[in-house]
């Protein structure tokens, strides 16, 4: 498989239980995550299929449980070909499924699911039909929230309308029902699906970090 791959660049380790793999030209330049937990380690959305990816992920997924969380059909990428390499299950929301033919093992969730390493999943459609996020709680503590906040600035998320998005008033409602689905009492870093260049550095953004005022709008 790695022979036709260009070498690539390895991800970047943010946490110890966290990287970030470069952008990804097959999903208009796309952040993908790998979250690396006891109970079950993730591969949030597609990265790049390039010899330095393959390697890593071969390397950090000895004797774990693993899976692929998919946050929208932008972050699909070569989706099949990493699926083929490493047989892991592939879970996404059920309006993008048909749009994984011949992907083995794929499981698809409604309105809300929760996997068995403890990750949450919630339906967020707007950016696209079948658009969710992720929580990772306890010492996790994040949310990958897929292409329904976009970096606008240094440490700053919010709601981004532009030519490809879905449904721009159902994106806006997916994010006042997330507002209330996140517990009370948490407040987790945020960790967007969509190009990071924005943030002109860190590459999380705090809770508080999310604006709010493109949602009323």
């Amino acid at each position: 498989m790695t022979a036709d791959l260009e070498a690539g660049r390895p991800p970047h380790q943010l946490r110890p239980d966290l990287w970030l793999f470069p952008p990804n030209r097959d999903c208009q330049g796309g952040s993908s995550w790998w979250l690396q937990r006891a109970e079950e380690s993730v591969l949030i959305d597609c990265p790049p299929l390039s010899r330095a990816t393959l390697s890593f992920l071969e390397r950090v997924t000895v004797d774990r449980n693993v899976r692929i969380v998919l946050t929208s059909r932008e972050g699909h990428g070569r989706l099949k070909r990493v699926q083929d390499h490493f047989g892991w299950p592939v879970l996404v929301q059920e309006q993008e499924a048909y749009l994984l033919p011949g992907v083995a093992q794929l499981e698809s969730f409604s309105e809300q699911a929760q996997t068995s390493g403890g990750l949450r999943l919630l339906w967020t459609p707007g950016p696209t039909p079948g658009s969710c996020v992720v929580l990772a709680p306890g010492c996790s503590n994040l949310l990958f929230c897929g292409r329904l906040l976009t970096p606008l600035g240094p440490g700053r998320l919010g709601p981004m309308r532009h030519a490809r998005t879905f449904h721009w008033s159902r994106q806006l409602l997916s994010l006042k029902r997330l507002r209330r689905w996140i517990p009370p009492d948490a407040s987790p870093d945020l960790a967007s699906g969509a190009g990071l260049g924005a943030l002109r550095g860190a590459r999380l953004v705090p809770f508080s970090g999310w604006e709010v005022d493109k949602e009323s709008s």
